[in-house]
């Protein structure tokens, strides 16, 4: 299949061409057309699988045969970084249609909150905005949504972890009933779907391999200790000229501390929330033209950011989230091109990776670590265990109410010491011999087991 199939206006498909896109991705294959039939959707689709192209190819192709010039489509983004680079995919794509956006974020100074609302005043057939911003320029009357056709959300999931369900429930109030909602999201939690039957109408269903990596991403994992990480990112780092680089901690704190280190013998930029909005951009716009390579940040830059030939993705801490895992490998390995992704597992993150593994469904290859370092923590795959593994109590009749399996608390008690008297006082504790597990049973040969 290629995009002609579509039936796309000639100046879009000329857009396409100019563009080099030649073939849909599957979620473009699935969305377009359901989108084209003004249908509701809610699409599952992890990043890097083209789903920004799936929105916005049928609407600009809906605008352009309209031929209206009123504001027609408004695009809901979590971060600025997000909502910037969905804007720069439009003027992209509406190069030969005569279609402009707008950009609306927070985080700006003075001037462009300014620019924001003449630009709004001025008119544009698309916004693309994130939650609060949004709302401030509702709030003080300087845009009118009264002639809205469609409203997308992206990356719906983690605007409500971010807590902006409110925030879009107050923003649909100010559209028309009579509209198109279309969501995409990574993930497909159950506070995703409960969120969608309030604001979506009998919508069609889209779910594109959830959970899985870019087949052109080679994954491995390192089982360290934390004292061993920073010398350990140092150690890859000096082994090749990598031309883009992203590393993953998992705060903020972690994410300076880092790049302290590494700035040392490295051009090494950090990317974090405290960073002023002016300050965010450039340092994304060194990155994406090269003349930055090496990027450390927190997951605000797992989604949101599409620069092709990222290289390398290090995950200095082990993700939470098996999801986010996918997020964070995602950087790599866009556009069919190849990747690498290392990820440090300290002995506490274990059930963490052995859950992404899980996720993927694939065994992640172990490194043994370089020479020079001491051996690192043991990793087993065998104490994985599911719920059904969990040691069970039950009731008995007298004596303690619960008894547990495989301990023991399970052993029966010999009638001749039921009613043996307490040791006095004077006895020495120490002299007592404690009850020692038993040689064998089901968690006999298990390390590490958590009750």
């Amino acid at each position: 299949m290629d995009f002609s199939v579509f039936n796309f206006e000639s100046s879009l498909q000329e857009g396409l061409d100019a563009m080099g896109f030649e073939k849909p991705t599957p979620i473009q294959e699935k969305a377009i057309p359901v989108i084209i039939q003004n249908r509701d959707l809610i699409a599952c689709a992890q990043t890097g699988t083209g789903k920004t192209a799936a929105f916005i190819l049928p609407v600009l192709n809906k605008i352009s045969k309209s031929g209206s010039s009123s504001l027609n489509t408004l695009i809901l983004a979590p971060t600025r970084e997000l909502a910037i680079q969905i804007d720069q995919q439009i003027q992209g794509f509406a190069y030969f249609l005569g279609i402009s956006s707008i950009p609306v974020y927070g985080g700006g100074d003075g001037i462009v909150w300014e620019q924001q609302k003449k630009a709004l005043e001025t008119g544009a057939e698309i916004v693309v905005a994130t939650p609060g911003r949004l709302i401030a320029l509702l709030a003080g009357g300087k845009i009118d949504l009264s002639s809205l056709e469609h409203l997308i959300l992206d990356e719906a999931d983690r605007m409500l972890d971010m807590g902006f369900s409110d925030d879009i429930l107050k923003i649909i109030n100010y559209l028309p009933k009579n509209r198109q909602t279309v969501l995409f999201s990574a993930t497909m939690p159950p506070k995703i779907r409960q969120f969608s039957m309030k604001i979506l109408q009998n919508p069609e269903e889209i779910s594109i391999a959830l959970g899985k990596t870019a087949e052109g991403v080679t994954q491995s994992f390192y089982s360290v200790y934390d004292g061993q990480k920073e010398d350990l990112v140092t150690n890859i780092l000096s082994q090749k000229d990598y031309e883009a680089v992203i590393i993953f901690a998992s705060t903020k704190e972690k994410v300076k501390s880092l790049h302290k280190v590494l700035r040392k013998k490295f051009e090494v930029e950090a990317f974090h929330s405290d960073l002023e909005q002016v300050e965010r951009e450039k340092i994304m716009s060194n990155f994406k033209n090269k003349t930055l390579k090496i990027l450390v940040g927190t997951d605000i830059i797992s989604r949101g950011i599409d620069v092709v030939g990222i290289e390398l993705v290090i995950n200095f801490d082990t993700p939470g989230d098996p999801e986010d895992y996918v997020h964070r490998v995602g950087r790599t390995a866009r556009a069919d091109m190849e990747g690498e992704a290392i990820t440090f597992v300290n002995p506490k993150d274990q059930p963490k990776f052995r859950r992404i593994e899980e996720l993927i469904g694939m065994e992640i290859n172990q490194l043994e670590l370089p020479e020079g370092f001491e051996k690192g923590p043991g990793y087993s795959r065998e104490d994985k265990r599911s719920r059904n593994d969990k040691p069970k109590f039950q009731k008995k009749k007298g004596g303690s109410k619960f008894k547990k399996r495989g301990s023991d608390f399970s052993k029966k008690t010999n009638p001749s010491e039921k009613f043996q008297p307490k040791a006095s006082q004077n006895e020495s504790k120490t002299n007592d011999p404690k009850p020692s597990r038993p040689a064998s049973g089901k968690f006999s040969n298990r390390k590490n087991v958590i009750d």
